[in-house]
Parts: structure tokens; sequence; C-alpha cells
């Protein structure tokens, strides 16, 4: 599938073709991972990369890598908080 941009969005945003192109499969890829409709696996074939690299990249953008719900988060909080009473 091919997108395209205008030359005046990329000297906008000071940005190479190719650069851009990449920002925009990684911003892609990483929303479709944020929503769950692609793993991180197939996200990192299609970039061409390893997990461990689509994690970064996705760090680097802006993405949360782990995304837990409140309440997991609370959980977590609340066992750590007992660790630190206990003797």
């Amino acid at each position: 599938m091919e997108v395209a941009f205008p030359n005046e969005l990329l000297v906008a945003l000071r940005e190479e073709p190719d650069g851009f192109r990449q920002k925009v499969l990684i911003y892609t890829l990483g929303k479709l991972y944020e929503l769950g409709q692609i793993s991180g696996g197939f996200a990192a074939q299609i970039l061409g990369c390893d997990l461990w690299e689509f994690y970064r990249l996705l760090s680097e953008n802006g993405f949360a890598v782990i995304d837990y719900p409140e309440s997991d988060w609370t959980t977590e909080r609340d066992a750590q908080d007992w660790e630190r009473l206990a003797p």
C-alpha cells in the first residue's frame, strides 16, 4: 500500500521522505499495537527489526510498551505497601 504526502508537508516538517515514511509507519504500527489489533512481534516483522527494537521505537515515540489497567496498578501498589510494612 502506498500513501502519498505533499512535498509541502515534508518541507514544513523539515523531513526527508524516507525518514518521514519510517515515522508514519512506526506511529501507525504503534497505534495498532496500543489498540491490541496487532502483536508486537508482527509489528517488528513489518518494520524489519526484532521485538526489543520495536519496543524501543515505541518508547522513543511516546507509546506505552506495557499498558496495565488502573486496577492492576492499584493491586501492585498495595502489594508493595504491604511488603514494606511486613517485619
